[in-house]
Order: C-alpha cells, then structure tokens, then sequence
C-alpha cells in the first residue's frame, strides 16, 4: 500500500498549504478555513489514532448537518479509515444491526443524542459533540465506553492531550472509504461500501461537468449520510471552494435569505425541496441570489417544477440528474442546454461512466426499447458489506444492474420509465416497504400489512399502508404512525394508513401489491377519504 493523494482529506491539506486562509466549510454558527480545516481534521485523527482507530477500522458518525460532521468524516478518512455515516434518526433495531455488522468500536455521536446510544457495550470510545463541556450524566448514559468532548465547529476539547496526525498513513485506492446505508428491498439496511478510489473518480467528475472552480460556493441543506449531499461538500474541497451548511430548511425564506447573504454559487435539492420552494418562496428574495448553478437529484420531478424551477432562479442553469448509492452518488447529468429539446431525460452518463439498456438476460437493446439501466464506470461499488449473493444480484461482468427500467433515445439520452424494485423515493430517500411492514407487523392490533406507494403532491411517492386488524381492534391513524415514529426516521413513516379486511393476494399467497395499489389510489380519492 501507499498513501494516495487523490482523497478529501489530502484536497484539504493542499488547499491548506496554498491558501490557507480562503473559506472552506461554514455554517450559521461557525466558519472553518481550509488552515483551521485541516488543524482540526488532523487534531481530532490524532485522538481517533490514540483510542485504535487506524486503516481499515470502521467508525460509525451520526450528527446534525454542520462543521463537526464535516471534520469528523475527514478525520476518519485522514487515518484510512472507513466512515459509516448515519441517519441521526436511526432506529435501535437497526442501530443494533449496523453495529453489528460493521463491527464498529468507535462513534462520533451528538450529545442530544446520547440516550439513542445507551447499552451499546461494544462501543469502547464515543467523540460527542456538545455545545458547552457536557454534564456527567452523558458520560453515564454512554458507559462503559470511553468519551471524548468535541466542540461543534469540529475542535476537540483541549483539556484532552493528544498529538494531531502528521502525516497520511498509507492506504490502497480500493480500501474502503466509507459505507453508506440504504434499505433493501427485504428491510434490512444494506451497507453500501464506497471505495477511496469510487470516490475520487465520481468527484473528478461531477466537478467537470459542473465546471466546479474555487470560486465556486454551496448552500448545503442535504445532510451528509446521504451521498448527495456528501458529494457535494466533497467535489468543492476538491476545487477548493466553499460550502455553507445549513440545516434550516423547514424555514425555506430564512435559507434563500443565507443564500444571498453568503453570495452562494450553487445550491442542490431532491424534488421535495424545489416544491416547497415554489410553494414558499418569496419573489424578492429569489431576485437577491447570486446563483450560477442548481443540481436536482434523487428522484423525478414533475415537469411543472422543473419549469418553475428554471424561471425562478433563472439565469442560473439547472442541471437534473440521476444517481444511486451503489455508484457513489452520480451516474448521469441532463446538461442545461438540451433541457427543453430533451426535457424528462435523465440525461447521459457523467464522464468516465458509460450507460446501457439492456433486456433481463444482459443483451444489448435497441434505441427505443425498454429495459434494464446499467452503468459501468470507476464509481461502482464493489458491493454491500457481509451480503454477496445481494452484491451478485447487481454486479455482473463489471456492470451495475441499477434496478430501473429505461430506453434510450436516437441521440444518446436515456429516459426512465419506472423501477423494477418496491423502493419507495419518499422526499428524495429511498424507503423500503418491507421495513415499515416489519414495524407496523409488531403493534399488537394489527393483523397483517403492506405498504405501496401513491403520487405526492408535493412530488416522488408517499408511503401508503394497508392494515388488517385483529379482531376486536380498534386504533386510529395517528396511533400506527406514532408506533412506527418510536422506530423509524420520520421520512420512513406511513403518510396514509388505511384499514382494510383483507389483502389481495395470488395463488401462492403473495400479496398482489399492483392490485393493492390500485385500491388504495382508489380509496384514497374517494369522497369519504377527503371529507
């Protein structure tokens, strides 16, 4: 093995050198140039060294977006090491699984967020991230592991003596970088494993098309366990520019107003997040932006919103996109120039990615026949961790089967018609059915469940569960969903429940989730449903 220069925390240390005093990563509450950026991503590897943490370990991260998150995905890469980074929402279930499966000894955790942690034995040291010098009882809820104070802009404690990482260790380009968690279609969260190499090659590219410079400065509302907004923070330390992290956005006007105020370049969102805009967005405050581009990913948007979308920021240019986590982020890009003659594309594969249509037995098809997307490119995953018949299933002969259905039209550009698999796209996520089915299954009143998707209003699907109750039961809505709230992020709780007496099921007894769609549309439009 040797060290690689082409990694996040090697960008930080050159743009440290040349310029140290240029913005890096900011926030409402705290700013970071690229010399404080790398004083603290070295600071706090050289406590992750001390507590064992070296290449190859996996360190589990679960904060709110901000400067901590920042420097403590860096720090852990800085040492070689793999971040498995995590919804904050977690559930315990899955928690457990997680911790588990990666064999995790190490976390980075927000002291809110303590209790969530409590009897976790097989952690041995937690960084917590706390405001002020947190009280003794985040030590106790955190025992028997060993804690370690971290400040919110990513310092840690300096009443603890450690000394800082001076130099990269060596690592292979196709070690594991990071490990990224989504739900399977069985409900058990799959590890995506992102390798240094996976990284370095979407980033390279995603920063081509974009036309990414220093100059260039986000607005990051996206957190970053998810790898969109991960790939953002990272193609601007490639560049050398800038990101301002904003968790916000449940107040839309305050955001758009940080985003003049910080004369921000660029801004990305799911479908969910341009339709509250356009339902939200004052006109005044869109005229005081300063945008060059916008990037619209995780999902289809209507083409309603994307047209608003366009206007409203106009003349910064919107680039739509297509990716998955299994491909690091990006897979495809519509340039901005063939957005009306080829308007509901996903576009073409970024650079260094090639794209195919393919029928189900591997066959090349032709232009204009439906079939299965793959995707072949340095980006790829090398599969999900501790699952190899699940990895088998969507890598063959060095192509991602991507699980969507497409055709490609006469010029190159790809369309997507639907997805083979039941994930859900919920508000930009991706949601299995099955693991809201496994939690509701649990509430003793209900008999039997299933979950489908319906049309959001607000753009992608809305989770939708048909119940049967046991007999004599009688819960309401609310009361399904609160159980599933004690369980699981609230992206992944139900937006509808219906009560049904049975599910449509086929001769085998497999639920018939088509024809439960169809009634549950059905049911839901009708006038009893909307009084």
């Amino acid at each position: 093995m040797s060290p690689t220069a082409d990694t996040a925390p090697a960008w930080v240390r050159a743009h440290a050198k040349a310029t140290p005093d240029v913005p890096a990563v900011d926030s409402p509450w705290g700013r970071i140039t690229y010399g404080q950026l790398e004083s603290r991503m070295l600071a706090l590897a050289g406590h992750l060294r001390d507590a064992g943490v070296g290449p190859g370990t996996r360190v589990l991260i679960a904060l709110p977006l901000g400067c901590a998150a920042a420097v403590a995905g860096l720090a852990v890469q800085a040492l070689g090491a793999c971040a498995v980074e995590l919804d904050r929402e977690t559930g315990a279930e899955s928690l457990d699984g997680i911790l588990a499966q990666t064999g995790a000894r190490h976390a980075v955790l927000f002291g809110q967020d303590a209790r969530r942690w409590t009897g976790r034995a097989s952690l041995t040291h937690c960084f917590v991230v706390h405001s002020s010098r947190p009280p003794e009882r985040l030590r106790a809820l955190l025992a028997p592991a060993t804690c370690t104070w971290v400040q919110e802009d990513g310092a840690v404690d300096p009443d603890v003596a450690s000394e800082p990482l001076t130099a990269l260790p060596a690592w292979a380009p196709d070690a594991p970088a990071s490990i990224v968690y989504t739900s399977g279609s069985t409900g058990t969260p799959r590890g995506v494993i992102q390798t240094f190499a996976n990284i370095a090659a979407n980033t390279r590219s995603i920063v081509e098309y974009l036309g990414l410079t220093s100059r260039d400065r986000a607005m990051l509302i996206l957190p970053l366990h998810y790898c969109y907004g991960k790939s953002v923070l990272q193609t601007h330390l490639l560049a050398g520019g800038s990101v301002f992290l904003d968790p916000r956005f449940m107040y839309p006007q305050v955001v758009l107003e940080a985003m003049a105020t910080e004369a921000c370049t660029g801004f990305a969102g799911v479908p969910l997040t341009f339709e509250l805009l356009r339902r939200q967005a004052a006109p005044d405050s869109l005229a005081k932006l300063t945008l060059r581009y916008l990037t619209q990913a995780g999902g289809g948007m209507s083409p309603d919103t994307v047209r608003w979308t366009r206007e409203a920021f106009h003349p910064a240019e919107l680039f739509v996109m297509y990716g998955q986590t299994e491909a690091t982020a990006r897979l495809s890009y519509l340039p901005p120039a063939r957005a009306t003659d080829k308007a509901g594309s996903i576009g073409q594969g970024i650079p260094g990615v090639t794209l195919a249509v393919v029928a189900d037995d591997g066959t090349p098809l032709p232009d204009g026949e439906v079939g299965q997307l793959v995707a072949r490119g340095a980006n790829v995953t090398p599969g999900y961790l501790g699952a190899p018949e699940e990895t088998a299933a969507i890598l063959h002969d060095g192509w991602l089967w991507t699980g969507d259905l497409a055709w490609r039209d006469a010029d190159g550009f790809f369309f997507l018609v639907g997805r083979a698999k039941e994930i859900l796209k919920v508000g930009g996520h991706r949601v299995s059915p099955a693991e809201m089915e496994h939690v509701l299954a649990r509430h003793p009143a209900v008999l039997e469940v299933a979950v489908v998707g319906v049309p959001d209003d607000l753009g992608g699907e809305a989770a939708c569960a048909a119940v049967v109750l046991q007999p004599d039961a009688a819960p309401k809505e609310d009361d399904l969903r609160r159980f599933c709230r004690e369980a699981l992020p609230a992206h992944k709780v139900p937006r509808h429940v219906l009560f049904v007496e049975a599910l449509p099921r086929g001769p085998t007894g497999k639920v018939l989730k088509a024809e439960l769609r169809t009634r549950v549309l059905s049911s839901l439009s009708s006038p009893e449903s909307r009084s």
